[in-house]
């Protein structure tokens, strides 16, 4: 049976003294629960939260993959793993668009991270232009595909995947809760194709457009919506707290 997990990804927000106030009131307000709380926070804020929670896991938006050597300004997961951080977040939309992270590039991480031990969350999403081709689900199980080409079914225990719907960020659009479940319905059957029904049944399928307090619990409730990857919402306490109750 596949984890509940909700994910804030902080992005480039909060001074110093703001992610670690934040982070201490979530923490404090925190119940134990079945939900798998995660807080990816920006790396030179990685080390300062690292260990000040049970109930919290603490990862890292990004890093470069190999070992080390002449790559200034990148992290590498030896690096991430000698301060206590053992997940990651690969393939987001913003990787991607922003800096070029192409399919080649995102499969290197994921072998990376493997290797080295530690647990992903995997981003996938379409754009506007594709959806409205009709060509959502070949082109995100082809980033899938390419991602997870090297990946043997017993990495996937390691592996979450985060569906996030570009076109539903920014346009004016917005993805229904059925538009969710059935792009999380095909991943999930995608996943079976690939690995068979168990680890299809198994792996987290997290929802990451624009999911907020408002539409948390409807999303939720789809039965292939396993969670959320939280972005701004994530920045609120309450807000955040709230999603994380809405199952």
């Amino acid at each position: 049976m596949s984890k509940r997990i909700v994910a804030g990804n902080w992005k480039m927000n909060l001074t110093a003294e703001e992610a670690v106030n934040l982070f201490k009131e979530i923490e404090e307000r925190l119940s134990f629960s079945e939900v798998d709380v995660k807080v990816f926070v920006p790396s030179i804020y990685l080390q300062s939260l690292t260990g000040l929670s049970e109930k919290i896991t603490i990862g890292a938006q990004n890093f470069y993959p190999v070992s080390k050597g002449a790559f200034t300004g990148e992290i590498s997961p030896i690096q991430l793993r000698s301060i206590g951080i053992n997940t990651v977040l690969i393939g987001h939309s913003e990787r991607r668009d922003l800096f070029g992270e192409n399919d080649d590039f995102i499969q290197s991480k994921v072998k990376s991270a493997l290797e080295n031990g530690m647990d992903i969350i995997l981003c996938c999403g379409e754009s506007l232009e594709t959806r409205d081709a009709g060509n959502e689900v070949k082109f995100v199980t082809g980033q899938l595909s390419s991602a997870l080409s090297i990946v043997e079914s017993a990495s996937m225990k390691n592996i979450t995947i985060a569906y996030e719907p570009i076109w539903a960020i920014g346009t004016g659009k917005t993805s229904s809760s059925q538009q969710a479940e059935d792009m999380h319905l095909a991943i999930r059957n995608w996943l079976d194709s690939k690995y068979g029904p168990t680890v299809a049944g198994s792996t987290s399928i997290l929802y990451g457009g624009s999911c907020n307090a408002a539409n948390a619990k409807e999303l939720f409730a789809c039965p292939n919506v396993d969670g959320g990857l939280i972005g701004g919402a994530s920045l609120d306490a309450e807000t955040f707290l709230t999603i994380i109750s809405s199952f």
